[in-house]
């Protein structure tokens, strides 16, 4: 999205459809996904096929949102933004499945959006944007990325009720997000234009292609521990890996982070460790409650 092809220094041409990266993922996951479900057996199918349509269409317009955010803030601060996600996701969760959460995830969620702030505020990462990036414009978009995103992972988490499997989810989601973007890209005619872009310059085919697939890789980790673990759960997750693509970032673009940012990622992560702490001794507050396993299993044969 942010360099050029087809010419050395400022003369070559730079892609500028986030729609049709969208586009690219989808249908390239759809294709894994389905060649999976050919080739090994999977559970009898319950859910509807229409409500695949809603998480499809959420997870388009936040993969969209997540592209075109590209162009009005840094890398660095859009990963960081991602890693606030946990409170909105948790609120989706009551909204959609009538979740429930105890007071220590909502004060280390808390804590997470505290440290992504001071993050956001420090110096360090508005460094080196762009000159022309608009800010709140950024802002915008990436809240649009928050609010669809949270709503796609806790709407699969409620379709897994129906006991499908992680690649028959990741196949009805696909299917349906394929034909709202390729409809979206033949209105405009932006389809052909694309495939033209492709044609002039292989290397961002390639480009394209790799993204792709590290995507529908992605997907099917992603489905799984939805499956397995829920929404919440995945976000976390999900927000632990922002620490390596931060790093990652840094070291290959020299993006810099101040002193009040580094100290931000530090509570972030701080908060991430009280979750895991909080949740281990619950755990073990309810086992230690429970009673014997011999009596347990008594009561249960009665």
């Amino acid at each position: 999205m942010t360099r050029s092809y087809g010419a050395d220094g400022e003369g070559g041409e730079s892609f500028k459809d986030s729609q049709f990266l969208v586009f690219m993922n989808r249908i390239l996951a759809l294709s894994v996904s389905g060649l999976w479900c050919a080739l090994f057996k999977q559970p009898r199918h319950g859910a509807p096929m229409y409500k695949y349509s809603f998480a499809s269409l959420s997870n388009v317009m936040s993969s969209w949102c997540q592209y075109e955010a590209l162009k009005f803030i840094s890398f660095p601060t859009q990963v960081l933004a991602k890693a606030s996600k946990v409170i909105p996701v948790m609120l989706m969760g009551k909204v959609v499945s009538r979740k429930s959460y105890e007071y220590w995830e909502y004060l280390t969620a808390a804590l997470i959006s505290l440290g992504v702030s001071m993050f956001l505020l420090s110096n360090g990462a508005a460094a080196h944007r762009p000159p022309t990036t608009t800010t709140f414009s950024g802002v915008l978009i990436l809240a649009g990325y928050i609010a669809f995103d949270s709503f796609t992972s806790n709407w699969q988490d409620e379709l897994f009720k129906h006991r499908m499997s992680s690649v028959q989810m990741m196949f009805g989601v696909n299917l349906f997000s394929c034909l709202f973007t390729v409809g979206s890209l033949l209105e405009q005619g932006a389809l052909l234009e694309a495939a033209a872009f492709m044609g002039r310059h292989p290397e961002f085919a390639a480009h394209a292609v790799l993204l792709s697939a590290c995507s529908a890789c992605g997907q099917l980790f992603i489905f799984y521990t939805i499956g397995q673990f829920g929404a919440a759960a995945f976000t976390i997750i999900m927000t632990l890996r922002q620490a390596i693509a931060i790093l990652l970032s840094c070291f290959l673009y020299g993006h810099a982070v101040s002193a009040v940012g580094g100290l931000g990622v530090g509570v972030v992560f701080l908060a991430l460790f009280l979750r895991v702490y909080a949740r281990g001794r619950a755990k073990l507050g309810r086992r230690g409650g429970a009673p014997p396993l011999s009596l347990a299993a008594g009561v249960q044969k009665v």
